[in-house]
């Protein structure tokens, strides 16, 4: 597995490689959660590279598997997204980038949503200490899961 940060604003190429992995990998948790209106599922190209955050992307020879994107503060790190190829997943994918990340976060707290009923998500964060904070039910009805990283600031 090589791992790579770059800002797919910067390559058209990267941007439509990461908005295809993003398209598919999403589909997999809208068929879990039963609903397609996600909004990863409805970014475009151009929505997908004017994002501003940081990415680390995973990728197996030369096909993308996996990538992560977050936001940050002061106080805090947002995971954006994190997907992996459907025919990549239950690899340890998800888990090295989850890695990625927290390692980023030098004793920040580090938040995520992901939707409720999406167990193989919940179960990976919660495999690597994140706490459910709360559902939320976002318009137009979908419910989604905050957790954060237990021991985080």
């Amino acid at each position: 597995m090589i791992f790579s940060s770059p800002d797919p604003a910067g390559d058209p190429y990267l941007a439509r490689a990461v908005l295809s992995l993003q398209r598919a990998s999403y589909a997999v948790e809208a068929d879990l959660i039963g609903d397609h209106r996600l909004p990863p599922l409805q970014e475009d190209q151009h929505q997908l590279a004017a994002w501003r955050g940081r990415w680390v992307l995973a990728w197996d020879g030369v096909d993308l598997v996996g990538a992560v994107a977050w936001s940050e503060t002061e106080s805090h790190l947002e995971i954006e997204k994190l997907m992996i190829g459907p025919a990549a997943m239950r690899r340890g994918i998800g888990s090295a980038l989850l890695g990625r990340v927290v390692a980023c976060a030098s004793g920040r707290r580090v938040l995520v949503t992901t939707g409720r009923d999406n167990v193989p998500a919940v179960s990976l964060y919660r495999k690597h200490g994140f706490a459910h904070e709360a559902d939320v039910r976002v318009p137009p009805g979908i419910w989604i899961s905050r957790l954060a990283l237990a021991g985080s600031a």
